[in-house]
């Protein structure tokens, strides 16, 4: 921990009274779940059936297998800190400023690509109950719709998006577990015959998982509220894996057993809740992926804007981006640029374009924080982690090459985006920093 973060720990633990440790083992378990089961689950099916066929459950444990290594580094990474922060906060210490604020920044894009992919999902079910939804012009109204929903409700004010988010929390998970119940069983050997793909591209769906198992990190920043996050934080993060891991591979098997040509359906659970239950299971799971997937970007549009106040705080974003809303005590305008920045990628590109780009950002951050884990190792003057993975060195370099496997196969155009939202970061930063006048901040 450099001297600033060291100083403000300080200032922080003087000036007002500690946490409470509160989050028992299966709180946090709970957290991590809630964290990862998101909206994707109600596009990711089809686009495995696509992908891989019949074989695409087994795809859904290989990329929870790889997820795993990643998911452990954060693991001891994370029990050395006690401030909020996550990646940024990780890379930053390990690597210095300029590196800190590119996790940061790619941190934020990763939000946005995955609030794109969520206006596509919404968009697909809406089309179940009203086909007009479905076209050009209906799309683009209902996203901008949805877009200016949340951007009010999280401008006037946090209490209300906070509140919003916890009444949907429960609309993702139950008709999961409901379609796994009932459809698992249901299962049909001819069904499953339809999903034969000519080229399997396994490469591709366990990239798109990365996207589907992503946001665990999330969860590890109320750690500090852990009543005991030395034995807890692996317990919760290697539980809840395995059930999200089971979660994903029995609807994806329900879906492929259920739905004929799993991989050509725009909105598969609801297609496998009609199958099973009529027109009404149609409705049920259409409203239900709707309205996770209206919660899910008001919590994100509650969280991700503070990346980028927290970092025009410090002097890395330009100064109009820690602007607060005089009224609101909101900050209105990162809102606004994160809120544009995902509706403009949502109506250029749809659900899978968009998590896949999204998977690519992250394995970046990934392998960020999987190699910080042997640099905290060998630096000395720190204190030992909370936890300490075993082989913690030989299952980083797993990480790392996992990530660096699927960011190696990605495409020209791919690498492009990547290296160009980079550049326009590293532009930002530069300029952000130049005024002499907040020369000082960090």
């Amino acid at each position: 921990m450099d001297a600033g973060s060291a100083a403000a720990t300080a200032r922080g633990s003087a000036g007002r009274p500690g946490l409470v440790r509160a989050i028992g083992r299966w709180d946090l378990t709970a957290l991590v779940i809630n964290g990862v089961i998101g909206s994707s689950i109600f596009g990711m099916p089809s686009v495995l059936a696509a992908l891989t066929g019949a074989w695409s459950p087994v795809t859904a444990i290989l990329g929870g297998l790889g997820i795993l290594t990643i998911l452990l580094c954060h693991a001891e990474v994370a029990s050395r800190f006690t401030e909020p922060g996550g990646t940024y906060l990780y890379a930053r210490q390990a690597f210095g400023r300029a590196v800190g604020f590119q996790a940061g920044w790619l941190s934020f894009w990763i939000r946005v690509t995955s609030m794109a992919a969520n206006l596509n999902i919404f968009v697909d079910y809406l089309a179940q109950l009203a086909p007009a939804a479905g076209s050009r012009a209906g799309r683009a109204a209902v996203m901008c719709a949805v877009a200016a929903l949340v951007t009010v409700l999280n401008v006037v004010g946090v209490r209300q998006s906070s509140r919003t988010v916890d009444v949907f929390t429960v609309a993702k998970l139950l008709p999961l577990f409901l379609l796994a119940g009932l459809g698992v069983w249901r299962v049909s050997a001819d069904v499953l015959a339809t999903q034969a793909v000519a080229s399997p591209d396994w490469t591709q769906a366990v990239l798109l998982l990365v996207f589907a198992y992503g946001g665990f990190e999330a969860a590890l920043i109320p750690a500090g509220e852990a009543k005991d996050p030395r034995r807890d934080s692996a317990f919760a993060l290697i539980t809840a894996l395995a059930v999200i891991a089971s979660v994903y591979a029995l609807v994806q098997l329900t879906v492929v057993g259920l739905v004929p040509n799993a991989g050509s359906v725009r909105a598969p659970v609801a297609a496998a809740f009609g199958i099973l239950l009529g027109s009404a299971g149609a409705v049920f799971a259409s409203l239900a992926a709707m309205i996770s997937t209206y919660g899910w970007a008001v919590g994100a549009t509650l969280a991700t804007p503070r990346i980028l106040y927290s970092m025009a705080e410090r002097a890395e974003l330009p100064a109009p981006l820690a602007r607060v809303h005089p009224r609101f005590r909101t900050p209105d305008v990162s809102i606004y640029a994160f809120v544009v920045a995902g509706l403009a990628f949502g109506l250029a590109g749809g659900f899978a374009a968009n998590a896949t780009l999204s998977a690519i950002v992250r394995l970046v951050t990934y392998a960020l924080v999987c190699a910080s884990l042997p640099v905290f190792r060998r630096r000395p003057g720190l204190e030992a982690p909370g936890f300490r993975l075993p082989a913690g060195d030989g299952v980083a370099l797993l990480g790392i090459g996992f990530c660096a496997y699927l960011l190696s196969t990605r495409t020209f155009t791919q690498a492009w985006m990547l290296l160009a939202l980079m550049a326009a970061g590293f532009v930002l930063w530069v300029a952000a920093r130049r005024p002499a006048g907040r020369a000082g901040q960090v």
